[in-house]
C-alpha cells in the first residue's frame, strides 16, 4: 500500500472533481438511493462543508485517485444508536451543527471496478479511524450496507446478519471486512435509507410497469420496494448494519 498517498477534496479541485468521478461511477447502477430525503437535501452541501473530511486514496504511479472514502464529523451515543442509519447520520449533521463532536459517521467507500479486490476499500476503513484520532474523537460509526444481500432480498436483516460462512465468519463479505478490521457489530439500522416516490419513478428505474400493489424485487436493491398503487407510490426502506470502531 505503499505506493498509496492519503489526500482530500479540501486539497485541490482536480482532486474534488476526479472524487466526485469516482464515487458517480461506483454507485450509479443504485442511482435511486440519491433520492432519500437526506441524500437530495444535504449531502452534497456536507461533503462540501467538510472537504477535509472526504479521503481521496491517491495512486502515486499515475497521480490518479483509486478510491475515495467519505464521512461527517457528528455527536452520538456509540451504544444507542437509532433503527435509522445512514439518513440519520446525514440529517443529524446537517442539523446538530452546533454539538460538541465525538465521533466520524462514514457514509460511503467507493472504489472503481479496475481497483477492486485490492484491499483498497479495507485501507479506508482504517483511513477513516485514523481521521478519528487527528480529529481528537472517539471513533467511527458505519452504517454497513451488506455487499452480497441484494441475492437474498427477501429475508430480513436480522437473519441475513446471524448467517456464517463455511469458516464460521460473518456470510456477507463486506460485513466481514468491517468486522476483520476491528469494527464491533452493534445492531441493524433497520430503516437506513428511505426512498418514496411515485410509482413512475420505480417504472422508470426499474423498465417495467407496475398494475397491482405488492413487494417487488429490484436489481441491486437490498429489499423489495413496496408499490402501493392507492397512494401512487413505491416506498423503499434499506436496511444496513450498524458498527463501530473506536479510534486506532
Amino acid at each position: 500500500m505503499s505506493r498509496y498517498a492519503v489526500k482530500t477534496r479540501a486539497d485541490s479541485p482536480e482532486l474534488r472533481k476526479a472524487a466526485m468521478a469516482i464515487e458517480q461511477a461506483a454507485w450509479s447502477a443504485l442511482g435511486f438511493l440519491n433520492f432519500t430525503r437526506a441524500h437530495f437535501v444535504f449531502y452534497q452541501e456536507l461533503l462540501e462543508e467538510h472537504a477535509d473530511c472526504q479521503l481521496v486514496l491517491v495512486d502515486e504511479e499515475t497521480g490518479y485517485p483509486v478510491a475515495v472514502g467519505n464521512c461527517v464529523p457528528l455527536a452520538c451515543d456509540f451504544n444507542n444508536l437509532p433503527p435509522e442509519g445512514w439518513d440519520w447520520i446525514v440529517e443529524t449533521a446537517a442539523n446538530d451543527r452546533a454539538k460538541p463532536k465525538n465521533a466520524l459517521g462514514a457514509l460511503a467507500i467507493s472504489v472503481p471496478g479496475i481497483h477492486r479486490s485490492k484491499g483498497l476499500a479495507r485501507r479506508m476503513i482504517e483511513e477513516f479511524r485514523a481521521l478519528s484520532v487527528r480529529k481528537s474523537l472517539d471513533g467511527v460509526i458505519a452504517p454497513v450496507r451488506p455487499s452480497a444481500k441484494h441475492q437474498h432480498p427477501f429475508v430480513s436483516i436480522d437473519e441475513y446478519i446471524s448467517w456464517s460462512d463455511e469458516r464460521g465468519r460473518l456470510f456477507d463479505p463486506w460485513l466481514r471486512s468491517h468486522a476483520a478490521a476491528g469494527g464491533r457489530i452493534i445492531k441493524p439500522a433497520e430503516r437506513s435509507m428511505v426512498v418514496e416516490e411515485p410509482v413512475g419513478f420505480w417504472e422508470m428505474w426499474t423498465g417495467r410497469t407496475y398494475q397491482e400493489s405488492g413487494k417487488y424485487a429490484v436489481e441491486g436493491a437490498l429489499v423489495p420496494v413496496s408499490i402501493e398503487l392507492d397512494r401512487g407510490v413505491g416506498r423503499y426502506v434499506e436496511p444496513n448494519v450498524w458498527f463501530a470502531y473506536q479510534a486506532a
